[in-house]
């Protein structure tokens, strides 16, 4: 269930990340008029809002699966010639 609900929550993640993306696109061509501007940044926003709120989620379920036993986070610098070791 969790591992369903974490692959939706990714798939979910990519999409807004995809549709902001056009948005700033769109955006950035100049060719939106002034109300449709305001509309394309208003959902860039809440895009935004969405991604940062799904990264923060990311980022507790990583420490809570690197948490030790008595309670401290073991951590590591990343690099990738770890190779996820």
């Amino acid at each position: 269930m969790a591992e369903e609900q974490s692959a939706t929550t990714i798939a979910d993640f990519e999409k807004s990340l995809d549709e902001l993306e056009k948005l700033v696109r769109d955006l950035e061509q100049g060719e939106l008029s002034l109300e449709q501007s305001l509309a394309a940044f208003e959902r860039g926003v809440k895009l935004t809002r969405e991604c940062q709120q799904a990264l923060k989620n990311a980022e507790q379920r990583v420490e809570q699966l690197v948490q030790n036993s008595d309670g401290s986070l073991e951590t590591k610098p990343f690099t990738p010639d770890n190779n996820g070791q």
